[in-house]
This record gives structure tokens, sequence and C-alpha cells, in this order.
């Protein structure tokens, strides 16, 4: 049996909650009403204060986590002597009515498979970040939980009377378990969820028939999309990295970040893969989010948001929990807020670019003026020449990144080419004249003695971020210089079977020991744009092995042994898998049929 360190979990979710269900049934993740509210059940970070909803058997048993095929509806499957077990976990979510129905309502039911299982049944939510648990009272056919911001149920045709002893339960028939936050399940139970069961079912499965992908690595990307899919926060169309913080980068690093938020970098990943998709609802809700941000930001943009676009998210440590696997400090609100990011902007205005040159998206769509255009184009000229904290958010310096530079060269071609559909000729020329600015900072990052860009003016040290020269066409994959870059990359920076650091200098933590998943999607994409096929499959091949038993991703990987840490599952991570797959299918010349 493999002793890697694993995340051992699935999640769920309907674009309101995600909840993470570990394979011993445990809802180890939960926050409500909202992704970056408190947990309500947060054993993550805390086995004894952070609360548990579990389903067991007393003594040994086996587990088995599966997905039920095209869908976010989890099947976790517990086996030991005296027979087995179903639990299937999901979060409603289908249309109803016109819109879509995503309640913050948690549905598991247990079914036997086998035998005569006995289990035994616990539910503790907590709230304030585990400093205080909930009240339990009974009710006929319900247990309501109190203390919190809200109101809980828990519905439930086993006897409620379980809850409140320690005895185990014989498992003759199906039972339902319906947890509600805030307004209670008012409906026939069975019925109900078996009704909401298919209706979710359906749903997904027809999202992911509405895909388009190729016939390479199916299972991974569908698992992807489905993932990135639940980390959009439909109510504002805000995008979150990661629905967990405070996983570390790896163990004793204290690079324990908050994750759920939405980063205007990170957004812009995941948009372009599910446009590559298919997919332009999200793109949608996230442009009516941005359109949102800049009406409210005269100044500065912010490298991140809340979901509900709140700037202030004020760091604290959280001193009562003892962390994942005794990993402190937990970190609640991210500092970043705060810093200098340049490249965002370019980065908004490459989210833009498809709804003015895809004629599938009418003018009606676009809920941009002019004048927002314009804005941030005067944003790309007011930092041009400014240094920031860069894609990596060095927290104590700053430099004129290549990172920076690249997307600040991006925008404002893609800003040109927005402005020329317009007819608006005089912001073309602005636009022009960034791009040239720009490149001139990227050409300041090339080193000509070693062939390869730097990751700042004036430095030395090299930089993963920087293999999107290569991927955004900023060099012609075809040249030498290209091809160069890449190799002294990739004899810097790669890892074992393909793993890429971000970086190896010394940053505000010292120096990094994980790879980060990311860069090795961006590698591959960097070996297919080259030309060298061969290698960037057999290089994702072996990436695939770093998934959990569920295809999902974690943020970072130790190459020295393959464990997976940092926050889980990672929407950059699964957004890597999706590009990297469509260039290497793009780049192929004829199909070839790899699973």
């Amino acid at each position: 049996m493999s002793t890697r360190h694993i995340y051992q979990s699935g999640i769920i979710g309907n674009c309101a909650y995600i909840a993470h269900v570990q394979k011993d049934t445990n809802i180890s993740w939960l926050c409500l009403p909202a992704f970056d509210s408190s947990f309500v059940f947060g054993s993550k970070l805390d086995k004894k204060a952070g609360g548990e909803f579990s389903i067991l058997p007393d003594g040994k048993y086996t587990s088995e986590q599966r997905y039920l095929p095209n869908t976010n509806v989890l099947e976790t499957t517990i086996t030991n002597d005296e027979g087995a077990y179903k639990v299937t976990d999901f979060a409603p979510r289908f249309r109803q009515y016109g819109r879509y129905f995503k309640p913050l309502m948690l549905i598991r039911k247990v079914e036997k498979l086998s035998g005569m299982p006995r289990v035994r049944m616990r539910c503790y939510p907590v709230t304030d970040y585990g400093r205080k648990r909930l009240a339990r009272h009974r009710g006929s056919n319900h247990i309501e939980f109190s203390g919190g911001t809200d109101i809980m149920r828990l519905t439930t045709n086993a006897p409620v009377s379980h809850f409140f002893e320690r005895g185990t339960l014989v498992l003759y028939d199906t039972i339902y378990l319906v947890l509600t936050y805030g307004e209670p399940l008012e409906a026939p139970l069975e019925n109900t969820v078996e009704h909401f069961l298919l209706q979710t079912i359906n749903y997904w499965q027809r999202w992911i028939k509405h895909t388009n992908i190729s016939n390479l690595y199916q299972d991974a990307v569908i698992r992807s999309a489905l993932a990135l899919k639940i980390h959009q926060y439909e109510d504002t169309g805000a995008i979150i990295a990661a629905s967990t913080t405070s996983l570390p980068e790896y163990p004793g690093s204290g690079r324990n970040w908050d994750y759920r938020y939405c980063w205007l970098r990170d957004s812009y990943y995941v948009l372009s893969s599910l446009l590559r998709l298919g997919h332009f609802e999200e793109m949608e809700l996230y442009a009516k989010f941005l359109a949102n941000i800049s009406a409210n930001e005269p100044g500065k943009f912010q490298p991140l948001y809340s979901i509900t676009g709140k700037k202030k998210l004020e760091e604290e440590e959280l001193s009562n929990l003892s962390g994942y696997m005794d990993n402190q400090p937990v970190r609640i609100g991210n500092q970043a807020y705060e810093h200098i990011q340049n490249d965002v902007y370019g980065q908004m205005l490459l989210t833009l670019l498809p709804l003015y040159t895809d004629s599938r998206f009418v003018a009606a769509e676009r809920s941009h003026s002019v004048s927002w255009l314009e804005s941030l184009v005067t944003k790309i000229e007011q930092t041009i020449d400014e240094k920031d904290a860069g894609i990596w958010e060095f927290r104590n310096f700053a430099n004129h990144h290549c990172y920076t530079n690249l997307f600040q060269w991006a925008g404002s071609n893609a800003a040109a080419v927005i402005a020329r559909k317009l007819g608006d000729r005089q912001l073309e020329k602005r636009a022009q004249r960034l791009t040239s600015t720009a490149a001139k900072y990227i050409e300041a990052c090339y080193d000509p003695s070693r062939k390869v860009y730097t990751h700042a003016v004036g430095k030395t040290p090299l930089d993963a971020s920087t293999l999107q020269l290569i991927v955004m066409n900023y060099l012609d994959p075809s040249s030498q210089k290209a091809k160069d870059h890449l190799a002294a990359l990739e004899k810097e920076l790669r890892g074992e079977t393909g793993l890429f650091y971000r970086y190896l200098h010394a940053d505000d933590f010292g120096k990094p020991k994980s790879t980060f998943l990311i860069c090795a999607f961006w590698y591959i994409e960097a070996l297919a744009s080259v030309g060298r096929l061969d290698d960037a499959i057999e290089t994702f091949e072996n990436l695939l092995g770093y998934a959990n038993h569920l295809l999902l991703f974690s943020e970072d990987v130790d190459a020295a042994n393959g464990d997976q840490w940092g926050n889980f599952p990672q929407a950059y991570s699964h957004v890597g898998l999706i590009n990297a797959v469509s260039c290497i299918a793009t780049k192929l010349d004829k199909p070839r049929f790899l699973v």
C-alpha cells in the first residue's frame, strides 16, 4: 500500500457551497453560508475543534470512493465483516422555474449493499472557526442546531435519538440525511431526496455533454472541468482559487494561505480553460463580477477580492486550531490584497477579449462600456513603469517582473484588437504603444549568455512563470530562442518526472521545497508548443500519477516522494491540466486515442 501523503477526499458542490467528503465518510470541510464563511465542519484543520459528520461502523473497515460518471455526485462504499453500505453525497443543483436551484443543502443517502452492517452516525457542527459547538435540539424527525449565524437542521428518517446516544444502528433500510442552513426542508423526505438526486445527476451529465473536449485523456479533463465549475460562486460570478485555507505548501513551511477568494489572475486562467471547453455562461458571469469591481475601484485594482467584491481581507491567525497535521499557523484573510500586482489589468483585458471577438456573443451580452476598456488601458499606462510583487506575491521586495510585463504586453494587444473592433483608432494607438513598452521590459530580462529570460529586470534567478513567454506566443514557439529558453528552464527548475519548481531562489520564507503543479502543466504546454510532443505526452502521463484517487489535484507536490500538499483541490492545477491537454490535442497531426 502506498505511503504517499494524498488528500483522501472528494468534493461536492453546487456553485453556492463546496463540501469535502473524506474516504471515512466524514465531512471534513464545509463553509456556510458562503465559500469564505466560517466552517461548520472543519476537521481538516483540527480534529477536535472542527466538528464531525460521519457514518462509520465500529472497528476495521475498507473504503472506496468514486464519482457517478460525469457528475459531482460522490459515492463512498464502506465494507467490514458485518456487511457493506454506500453513502451517496451531493449538493442539489438543477434548473427549476427558469433559474438554477442551488440551496444550502447537503444531502446524504445511506444504502445497505450486503449483510447487516451497523453504523454510528455523528453530526456535530461548529461555528466561529471551531471556537463554539452548536447547541442541538431534538425535533420529531430532525435535529436543530443553534448558536451560529443562522439555524441549521438535520432532517432524517433515522431515529433522532441515535444522534444523542453512543450506540450503533443496524442498517436495515435506506437512511436519508438532509442538512440545511437557514431554511429547513419542508417537503416529503424520501421522495424529495430521490427527485433532487435524479435531477442533479441529469444536470451534471447534460453539462458535460455540452463540453467540447478532444478524445485525449477525457476522464481527467471531465473531472477537472467539473471541479472548476463548482469553484464559481454563482451569486456574484466570482471564482475562488480553492475552497480551503491553511493547507501547507509543505510540512513546517509556514506557507499556509487562505485561498477562498477571487484572484483576478487565477480567474483568467479558469475562464480561458472553460471557454476552450465551450462553456460561455461562466465567463459572462465573471465579466459582470469584474464590471462591479471596476465600478467600485477608482484606484489600483487589488490582486484579489472576496467573492462579493469586498476589498479588505485582513489576515488573522487562529490560535485555537492545531492546523492540518499540526501545521500552523491557520490563517483566514490574505494580506496579498495589499500587494501591487500589475499583471491584473492585462488579464482582465484578455478575459474580455472573447466577448468582442467571438461572434457567438452579441453586443447586448457585453456588460462593459468603452469607458471601462479605456480605464483598463489607462491603468496599464499608469503602472507599466512600476515595480510590483509579481505572480508569486513576494511580500518584502518588488521588481520589474517578466511575467507582469508579459501580461501587460498581452493585455495591450487585446485592447488594441477590441479598439479596432470598436473603430476607436486613438485607443488602438495607445494600446499599441503600451505593447512596445512592455516588450522592452521583457527584453531587459533576457540573459544572452545563458540564452534565457530571467524572472525580473536585472536579476539572475529563473522563474517557471516565464514559460508563458512561449505559451502566449511572445516568443515564436518554432524559434531557437524559445527552444533555448525552455531548455534553460527545465535544466534548472525541472524535478523528477516533469514536476516543476516555481523558482529556487530564497523568498520571504526561505527557499521553496515543493513543486507547483500549474508550472508542470505550463511546461507541458511549452513542450507541445515547440514541437516536443512525445516529451509533452510522457510528462503529462507522469503527472496524472500525482492526482488522488478521484483525479483531483492539490497545489503542490513534493518532488522527492510525490506527496500532495497545499490547498486542495486547486483550481489552478485543474486549469493547467485542461489547457495542457488542449495544447497537445491542437499540436497533434492526427487524432490519438489516449486515456
